[in-house]
């Protein structure tokens, strides 16, 4: 399980009731009474979001292998092939906070589909032939910085589409969609990439592009950007300044400070995912138990998703989270036992279902809580504090691997996991009252 705040591949708010002006936070979501559960996808607004986000989180894993494998090809460095692979995604960390704040500036759907557009001239380009391998990683670095612009626009966008309750459901929908599109690129990526040459895998992602922007502009009504405040020169700073003032406006309030804590949590428990080769090679020595193993997270987090949603009630939801997230890391400290594969696989997916159960829910309180002229800024800083939190998570770990054994290493995240969702949980123990009334 890839966590992610409001990213163009994964997890993500949504919920208010109209679009305009909104107050400095939106109200609890109503519970559901009695009567049929309406579908989010009854919504033409939300399809034309999902559908959008689907095309376009395919063609991205499509490119992402093709640009692994093209840089291999073109310099026979797995060094350079790896640094290629890593700009598909590092790139977001700053651009979360340097440029969230334009879908707080411009009007989103226009935004998103200039930013579409650019991008589909961009990885047209980088499937040009004999393009410099330098001036490939540059395009690359744009289009994923402009990437980042995008999913802070959808951000804002999703609480408008799905009121109340839906919000959560949409949520969840999205996290099974962005789980089984990673469970598809395991399976089918590189059989795809026999069939069809890593050039035209870069057009196909560029043509992902076109057909988003074509939804979104079919789809998505038009609204005006938001309003911004003109109190201390706001709407005069820079777009920079904007994820500043995010920074300090979410360390400034207890509420959203420990739903950030609880979202970050999920940095620490995917560093089994990470080192799936090498425990795999500890318990049982096969290229299919690396397999299993990394696509145990991402089915639990399928199965927690929808489970969360259509079994636990809403009101429920909020008081729960602090709670899953410390049982999230009892699987993982059951790793010290270690464990044979099958067994390994089960607490994983375990331990990942009740990771996205209390993600989703703290994701969804936490852009409720955000004011809709601010959740560009505030979403894009939190969506880049995450990918922070998985890359040293990740690195620290397989460090640790290697010095006291992959199994150990799990059963030590899954520690720490606990241990810092406790300090979490009682922080947002203290803060819920005031965020949920």
């Amino acid at each position: 399980m890839t966590g992610r705040i409001g990213g163009d591949s994964g997890d993500d708010p949504a919920s208010l009731p109209a679009a305009g002006p909104d107050p400095p936070a939106d109200p609890a979501p109503p519970t559901a009474g009695p009567g049929p559960r309406r579908s989010v996808f009854a919504g033409r607004e939300f399809r034309s979001l999902w559908g959008a986000e689907l095309v376009s989180a395919v063609g991205d894993q499509l490119a992402r292998l093709a640009l692994a494998v093209l840089v291999y090809e073109q310099t026979d460095s797995a060094s350079w092939s790896a640094l290629v692979y890593a700009l598909t995604f590092l790139p977001a960390l700053a651009g979360g906070i340097l440029l969230g704040g334009l879908a707080d500036r411009y009007r989103r759907r226009e935004l998103m589909i200039v930013v579409d557009v650019v991008r589909l001239v961009l990885v047209g380009l980088m499937a040009l032939p004999g393009l410099p391998l330098t001036v490939l990683c540059a395009l690359l670095v744009v289009v994923v910085l402009l990437s980042s612009v995008h999913s802070a626009a959808q951000a804002a966008l999703l609480p408008l589409a799905l009121p109340g309750e839906m919000y959560e459901r949409g949520l969840a929908v999205r996290q099974i969609t962005g789980q089984a599109v990673q469970l598809g690129a395991f399976a089918g990526g590189g059989l795809l990439l026999v069939a069809i040459a890593p050039r035209t895998a870069l057009l196909v992602n560029a043509g992902t592009f076109l057909v988003s922007a074509v939804v979104l502009r079919a789809g998505v009504p038009a609204r005006p950007a938001p309003e911004r405040s003109t109190d201390a020169g706001e709407s005069r700073g820079s777009v920079v300044r904007d994820g500043v003032a995010a920074i300090r406006e979410i360390i400034a309030d207890p509420a959203r400070r420990a739903l950030l804590a609880l979202v970050l949590l999920v940095a620490v428990y995917i560093v089994p995912e990470a080192i799936a080769a090498p425990y795999s090679a500890a318990v049982e020595n096969t290229p299919i138990g690396t397999g299993l193993l990394m696509a145990a997270d991402p089915a639990g987090s399928v199965l927690g998703a929808f489970a969360f949603q259509r079994f636990v009630p809403a009101h429920l939801r909020s008081r729960l989270i602090g709670v899953l997230a410390i049982l999230a890391g009892v699987p993982l400290l059951a790793c010290a036992l270690h464990p044979g594969l099958w067994t390994s696989v089960a607490l994983w997916v375990a331990s990942g279902a009740l990771s996205t159960a209390f993600m989703v829910q703290a994701q969804a309180l936490f852009v409720r809580a955000t004011p809709d002229a601010r959740r560009g800024s505030v979403v894009g800083v939190a969506a880049s504090s995450l990918l922070a939190a998985q890359g040293i998570t990740v690195f620290l770990g397989g460090v640790l691997a290697d010095l006291i054994g992959p199994a150990n290493t799990v059963a030590v995240a899954g520690a720490v996991g606990m241990a810092l969702a406790v300090a979490a949980a009682l922080a947002w123990r203290s803060a819920r009252p005031r965020a949920t009334g």
